[in-house]
């Protein structure tokens, strides 16, 4: 049993854990910088290039459910070596892809490999951390490793690609997964629902139907708008999914999703500090990035380097969070997580082209420190809230909340600042194109004569941009800080065991 464990086999639990996530995270980001060699080898068109982008995030994001409650019924360590063998063979099919289509196949692969590693870490997390306070502690490093892969990721990429062709930046993934699949097969206990009953196949099609319509409907508007046939079909879709989705759990004995739990004000509080709180992170991880590269003029590995203090930042913020949680209780720990984001922000919002690193620096780990405890204290709440034998599929909704508020953000707060952009870069002869970002000005401004005034002209704009962008954000936090007080308001420092759920 998972609650007889050593504490040093708890611990190296954790460690295989944290790894697995890790890999996942450092997927996340390195595509982005390998796109302009990938373009300059397979030359895909613009449709078939965004597939290459988005497919991961629409396989992960449509599967998440699903695996959780597979992990639930058959053992959540032995999906989670079946996943990263999984992942490892599709990281070397992407790697060496020769062309556009089997390059989409692979990433599609990956992502619902993908799919299997997010619940079942955290999902082990939870059962072999049976003391509550140590369980916080846990996932906090567990978060914090999560952030800190996502601020990895680009180094890693920038040094490889110096070096190699893009599909290098894949072959990192392939001795992670051995590590993980020899010392998971070692260290990690087994665990599942002990009266799962069955996986219903019309709820496992509509939740993968919907959430992949979903999200390519709300990736879609950010890049194109809304009015599109394929964009509102999509969104229809979706929508209509998951509500059939959503009626046909309420009449089930054993559903994908218990809607019962949202019923209660610390489970539904905490899945929606989750979403806001994604909705905010990644989008300001992107903005940053593009202000180190673009505005700065700093090479992809100088600016991989430069967004790792925040990283760290997050780390501490994770991993202390238990200790706040048994001094102020939850609701206080989540405001004061949401203020400090929130003043990370502001901060942010003072940078311009002229401001020292020194400041930026401090900016972000205080809110890599305020993201961090504010997800923790969200993710703990969530497992918390429900019997061990059901953590798998737990771990799958908080999952697809950080998955659903990382598009939104990207969609919401890109297209804010892309609009704010456009409309101060109000330069005579420069075409629309060359206005839709300013990755696109920069390129453009390289033929011109007069190069200097427009990017100089394009910076500043940017600027302007990001500084709404994180005004907004701050607005955002704030406001959940105060409904996290309200939401949270008497759920206890250390949560009880439930009461397993009746099959």
């Amino acid at each position: 049993m998972t609650g007889a464990l050593s504490p040093r086999r708890r611990w190296a639990a954790l460690a295989v854990c944290c790894l697995a996530q890790l890999l996942i995270t450092l997927d996340l980001t390195v595509l982005h910088l390998a796109v302009p060699k990938l373009l300059e080898d397979l030359r895909p068109t613009s449709t078939e290039f965004l597939w290459i982008t988005d497919v991961y995030g629409f396989t992960l994001a449509g599967f998440l459910v699903t695996m959780g409650n597979l992990g639930d019924r058959i053992g959540r360590k032995k999906l989670l070596l079946i996943g990263s063998a999984v992942f490892g063979a599709a990281s070397l099919a992407t790697a060496f892809a020769p062309n556009v289509e089997l390059l989409i196949t692979a990433r599609a692969l990956l992502g619902i490999a993908a799919a299997t590693l997010m619940p079942s870490t955290l999902s082990l997390v939870r059962n072999v951390f049976t003391d509550a306070k140590q369980r916080t502690m846990a996932i906090g490093l567990w978060s914090g490793v999560a952030i800190l892969g996502i601020g990895f990721g680009p180094v890693i990429a920038g040094f490889l690609l110096s070096y190699f062709w893009w599909g290098s930046v894949f072959l990192v993934n392939v001795p992670v997964v051995a590590l993980l699949v020899l010392a998971g097969a070692v260290v990690l206990p087994e665990s599942r629902n002990p009266s799962p009953g069955r996986l219903d196949a019309r709820s496992v099609a509509l939740s993968i139907a919907g959430m992949i319509a979903i999200v390519y409907a709300i990736k879609e508007i950010a890049h194109r708008g809304p009015w599109h046939a394929d964009v509102l079909i999509a969104a229809i879709v979706g929508i209509s999914a998951l509500a059939l989705f959503l009626r046909r759990q309420r009449n089930l004995t054993e559903p994908l999703i218990d809607v019962k739990l949202f019923k209660q004000r610390a489970f539904s509080a905490t899945v929606g500090v989750t979403l806001v709180a994604m909705f905010v992170q990644l989008a300001t991880s992107l903005a940053t990035a593009q202000y180190f590269q673009l505005v700065l003029g700093w090479s992809p590995i100088r600016s991989g380097l430069a967004g790792l203090p925040g990283m760290a930042g997050a780390l501490v913020g994770g991993a202390l969070c238990g200790l706040v949680v048994s001094k102020i209780g939850r609701a206080a720990t989540v405001a004061i997580g949401c203020a400090l984001s929130a003043a990370g922000f502001l901060g942010l919002a003072q940078v311009g082209v002229g401001t020292g690193y020194p400041y930026v620096v401090v900016v972000m780990v205080v809110f890599g420190a305020g993201v961090a405890s504010t997800l923790t204290v969200a993710t703990d709440t969530v497992l918390g809230a429900v019997p061990k034998e059901r953590a798998g599929a737990a771990s799958a909704i908080s999952e697809t909340a950080n998955e659903l508020g990382a598009a939104l953000g990207i969609a919401i707060l890109g297209s804010v600042l892309t609009a704010v952009y456009r409309s101060r870069l109000d330069l005579p002869g420069l075409p629309d194109t060359a206005k839709e970002t300013l990755g696109n000005t920069v390129a453009f401004a390289q033929h011109l004569p007069a190069a200097d005034t427009v990017l100089r002209h394009a910076r500043e704009a940017f600027m302007t941009g990001l500084q709404t962008t994180m005004y907004l954000s701050a607005g955002l936090l704030a406001v959940l800080g105060f409904l996290a007080m309200i939401g949270l308001r008497g759920v206890p420092e250390v949560l009880g065991e439930p009461e397993p759920v009746a099959a």
